[in-house]
């Protein structure tokens, strides 16, 4: 996993994982180890999963200035060399 610089490892905690025994046999057979494979899984579905909470959240927001913007343009728009 990619830590940051100013993340500090975190304590590891033992957990049971059920797993398709057919995908384990394979992860098993190719030296992938399991519970990093897993951790990253992890990680990713909690960044999605806190993605989509931080959009409904902010839906309202989103859609305001998406509609500012659609009404007036974009501010100091005139200054873009793009």
């Amino acid at each position: 996993m990619n830590k940051t610089a100013l993340e500090k490892p975190a304590p590891r905690k033992a957990t049971n994982v059920t797993l398709p025994e057919p995908l384990l046999k394979q992860a098993r057979a190719l030296n992938v180890n399991v519970s990093q494979a897993c951790e990253r899984g992890l990680a990713a579905e909690v960044a999605e999963v806190r993605r989509a909470a931080w959009l409904l959240a902010n839906r309202g927001g989103i859609d305001a200035w998406n509609e500012r913007v659609e009404q007036q343009g974009l501010l100091m728009a005139e200054y873009r060399r793009f």
